[in-house]
């Protein structure tokens, strides 16, 4: 009987043994990245310069948005990313780019203390790339970096999903 209740409690410590559920591998966490090619801002006498777009589909309350716009190329390939809020300075004068979201949409935002008129490049076919972050991720997430925000989503940066105005 001793030897029947030992091999019971070697066998259900082998068993037991192997049962975790810390495997720090998260699988349920969703980013998305959206990418906004060659848009123009409209203009209205309200928001001044601005995008608009709806979320479809809608994200969740504790999730954030993060926008970057693409200001050029290095060898001609390889994109470079520039985090939205940012403020240029040209020969003009200051321009800004912000941005606002919802669950439900998000408007970037172009505004400078000149007529924004006089530099059209900076509001003509326009790239911009819009991240989706869920809550648990944007504590710990160096946001002014598109790759390193990619590279922790464990998002492919060449599956873009392209949004059409």
């Amino acid at each position: 009987m001793k030897r029947i209740i030992t091999l019971i409690a070697v066998i259900g410590m082998i068993a037991f043994s192997g049962c975790s559920s810390d495997d720090d591998f998260d699988s349920d966490t969703i980013g998305e990245v959206f990418e906004l090619r060659n848009v123009n801002f409209d203009f209205n006498a309200t928001d001044g310069y601005n995008i608009y777009q709806k979320l479809s589909p809608q994200i969740f309350p504790s999730d954030v948005i993060l926008v970057y716009r693409l200001t050029g190329t290095v060898n001609g390939s390889t994109p470079i990313w520039q985090s939205i809020p940012r403020t240029l300075y040209t020969s003009q004068g200051e321009l800004d780019y912000d941005f606002d979201f919802s669950r439900e949409d998000f408007t970037i935002y172009a505004g400078g203390n000149y007529n924004l008129a006089l530099t059209p490049e900076f509001l003509r076919n326009q790239t911009f790339r819009i991240v989706i972050v869920p809550a648990a991720f944007s504590r710990n997430l160096n946001s002014n970096d598109y790759f390193s925000v990619i590279k922790a989503l464990n998002l492919n940066d060449g599956k873009v999903k392209q949004i059409q105005l």
